[in-house]
């Protein structure tokens, strides 16, 4: 089956799902806008829920001990073969999985920072950018613009600017690993069938990640909390993985990149259930340009 790139996400990053641009039938195509709701809903309420953890272990730790936990239970689902790889394989993963633990490490680093909202609609810059940019300088600089002016007003409450410089610094750090995590993915799931890519990349992402955060995470480590890490690895990215891929046999890829650009308002949403994070109009109204212009360069790319 042909497979494309598809942006994932912003924990998740990108990954490499079967094609499917033929017409579904309609009860399929509910289906898996059922199935991108419940995954964008994973990925935002699990990076939310992941706050406690965030607090008890440090960003780094964190992330060590959910990419571990994630590349153990995708290893056991896909079984690579490591020992059957070529160098260009194993170059491929070591970039990607250095990135990706780049990635969450700043992501959790923004968010125990900064409001959720904010940091996903700040990472969301990166994909928007390579969209923008893999069609020219043109009139598609327009989408990155719209997104940044949201940004703007999403980091303003209408008294005074939220968050702090070091976690907006982190969440710029997230979306320069998503946009590269994207173009590492294209490469890695070419030189790779099935999911290997991904799992190997889980597995490098976990080693790499090792030396930081078990000094931040070992000593703080406890039965009960061990076992709510490994549901939440399981919450995201796994389950979101699941979803995206079967939602994508049941829809076309760009129908499914339209739905995919609302996870800054999920995010929002999420930041206020889970956080109790409040957002103003204004931020109201930032939130929308960021979906705004992210939904406008997927249907450009798709018409392209």
């Amino acid at each position: 089956m042909k497979q494309k790139l598809v942006d994932s996400g912003s924990d998740g990053g990108a990954a490499l799902m079967p094609d499917s641009d033929a017409a579904p039938s309609t009860g399929g195509l509910v289906a898996g806008v059922l199935m991108c709701v419940m995954s964008m809903s994973s990925i935002q309420f699990g990076s939310a829920l992941s706050a406690p953890i965030i607090n008890a272990y440090g960003p780094v730790g964190a992330t060590w001990l959910r990419l571990v936990f994630a590349s153990i239970a995708l290893a056991l689902i896909v079984r690579p073969k490591i020992m059957s790889y070529s160098r260009s394989q194993w170059l491929g993963v070591l970039a990607l999985g250095s990135v990706s633990a780049f990635m969450t490490a700043s992501f959790f680093s923004a968010i125990a920072r900064i409001p959720l909202g904010l940091a996903v609609a700040i990472e969301f810059l990166g994909p928007l950018l390579v969209a923008t940019l893999g069609f020219g300088l043109s009139r598609q600089l327009l989408w990155p613009i719209l997104a940044a002016i949201g940004v703007l007003l999403l980091a303003y409450d209408g008294q005074a600017w939220v968050g702090n410089l070091p976690g907006i610094l982190f969440a710029i750090g997230a979306g320069a690993g998503w946009a590269c995590y994207i173009l590492l993915t294209k490469k890695v799931g070419n030189a790779f069938q099935g999911l290997e890519g991904l799992s190997m990349s889980l597995l490098v992402a976990a080693v790499v990640s090792t030396p930081f955060g078990y000094a931040s995470a070992a000593s703080h480590l406890t039965g009960f909390g061990l076992l709510e890490i490994a549901g939440l690895a399981l919450l995201v990215p796994l389950l979101p993985y699941v979803l995206e891929m079967v939602a994508l046999r049941r829809m076309p890829t760009s129908s499914f990149g339209i739905l995919m650009s609302l996870e800054p308002a999920i995010g929002a949403v999420a930041g206020f259930v889970i956080l109790a994070q409040p957002m103003t109009p204004s931020q109201m109204f930032g939130t929308a340009l960021v979906v705004s212009a992210s939904i406008g360069a997927t249907v450009f790319a798709a018409k392209g």
